[in-house]
Parts: C-alpha cells; structure tokens; sequence
C-alpha cells in the first residue's frame, strides 16, 4: 500500500469520524427549526422545508431562561476572572521560585485535580450549608474556582516556564522591579496561555450540571444547564415539546461557540506577537 494511498485513509476516517461527531449537533439544530408535528412523524426530517422560529420565540419569551442565562454569565465571569488572576500568580510563583516542599505542592495540586468531584459533594454541601452559601453566586463559584484553579496553574505553570528568565532579568536590569518585570514582559507573552486556560475554565464552569443541581436547588437560582433541565420536563398534555427544547439547548451552546471564536482569533495573535518578540 502507497503512502499516498494511507493518507488518503486516514483522511477518509477522519472525515468520518468528524462526520459522527458532528451529527448529533446537526440534528438538534435541524430539530429546532421543526414544527411539533414533523417531530413527531414516523418518517425523520433531515431538512426544515417549513423552518419555523417559533420554538426560539417560546424559549426567549420564557423569563426563567433570562433568569437562568443571567446566573450563568455572572458566576462564570467571576470564576473565570478570579480563577485566571489566582492561577497566573500561583504559576508564576511554581516556575520562576525555588521553595521548600515546590515539588510535593506541584503533586499535590494534579492529585487534587484526579480526584472525583462527586467525592466531595456532601463535603461541599456541607461547608456552602454552614457557611449559609447555599443557593448563591458566591457559593456555587468558590466551590467551582476550586474545581477549574488547579488545572489552569497546571496548564499555565508550562507556559511561564516557556518564557526565558533572561527577559525578565534583562528588564530588571533596566530599572523594573520584579513585578514590573513579570507586567512588562512575561505577561504579554503568556497569551496563549491565558487564552487556553481561560477557555478550559469557561467550558467547564458553563456547562456544568451536577454539582449545581445540589447547591442550587431554588428554580430562581437556576444556571442555563439546569433550566434546560426543568424546561425538558415540563410538558404539554403529556408530550414533550422537543422543538423548544433543542431550540433551548442552541441557545445554551451559543455563548460557548461565540466565545471560542472570540479567544481563538486572539490566542493567534498571541502567537504571532509571542513569535516577533522572541
């Protein structure tokens, strides 16, 4: 077999492969511009001849999906601001300083990331309850900085030690102290770094439903993932009413999908601007 003929496989599978993946997402876009009754047909639809909005205009007229839209952006920006702020300092302190016990603090911090979470939910619950945290922003963030802060220093701690210490030393030889060093010169050159991490601390405190379905239990306080849970069950004489659903699951993914655009655009610009300094 020819080379030309195994990358031609492998591109074939890959395809295919991608084509799996993106099915589900395509159905469920396709789903919400249907009408109840060509849902509900023996025969699928693969294509929306009638396309209708109406299942985007039931969800949006919804006010617990505004409300639920609004938990969700304020807890994630939170998390994500604090949670980039707390994991570049502590990452920066990991690559550049020799401490005691540096090593064992590193173990320690992937160790707290392989545990389950679901291991630490009574804990957790427990702690939120005495500390009257329950059903609150700040509650259900300080427990999701908790979550996504070791895997961000982790994955940042790499980056910062990327960038050579001679530019920082250089700079202080130039008259910055050693923070301004860090501003001036390490910072800028973490872009894609930031941009990296930020992005894996925005998916997963976005799309997160089990811990929230426990300290969150009043339906005023509810995240998109656990109105689009609510909104699921509730039904209509009985009968599903998957259009709004699939329509309500579109406009959960949109934030992320906007997102990622938004920081991809950015985290290349890093690299081009990490490229010409260096």
């Amino acid at each position: 077999m020819t080379r030309t003929m195994l990358r031609g496989g492998g591109a074939a599978l890959a395809v295919l492969l991608a084509a799996i993946w993106a099915f589900p997402v395509y159905w469920m876009i396709n789903t919400s511009f249907q009408t109840p009754g060509s849902i509900n047909r023996l025969t699928p639809t693969f294509f929306p001849t009638n396309a209708t909005f109406g299942n985007y205009s039931a969800v949006l007229a919804d006010n617990s999906f505004l409300a639920g839209l609004g938990m969700s952006v304020t807890i994630t920006a939170l998390v994500l601001v604090v949670c980039v702020a707390f994991a570049t300092l502590a990452s920066f302190a990991i690559a550049r300083f020799r401490f005691r016990s540096r090593k064992t603090f590193v173990l320690a911090i992937i160790i707290v990331q392989m545990l389950p979470a679901e291991a630490m939910f009574i804990a957790q619950y427990k702690m939120l309850s005495s500390a009257n945290l329950l059903n609150s922003v700040l509650g259900v963030s300080v427990i999701y900085l908790a979550m996504v802060v070791p895997f961000t220093t982790w994955m940042l701690r790499g980056f910062v030690a990327g960038v050579p210490v001679d530019l920082e030393e250089a700079a202080m030889i130039d008259g910055c102290t050693r923070m301004g060093a860090f501003r001036r010169v390490t910072f800028p050159l973490l872009a894609p770094g930031l941009v990296a991490s930020g992005v894996f601390a925005f998916v997963q405190v976005w799309n997160e439903f089990a811990l929230a379905s426990i300290i969150l239990t009043e339906n005023e306080k509810a995240t998109l993932p656990l109105w689009l849970r609510d909104f699921a069950q509730t039904s209509n004489l009985g009968v599903t009413e998957w259009g709004q659903v699939m329509a309500g699951s579109v406009l959960v993914a949109i934030p992320v999908i906007v997102f990622f655009m938004v920081v991809q655009g950015r985290m290349a610009q890093g690299l081009v601007g990490g490229a010409v300094k260096g």
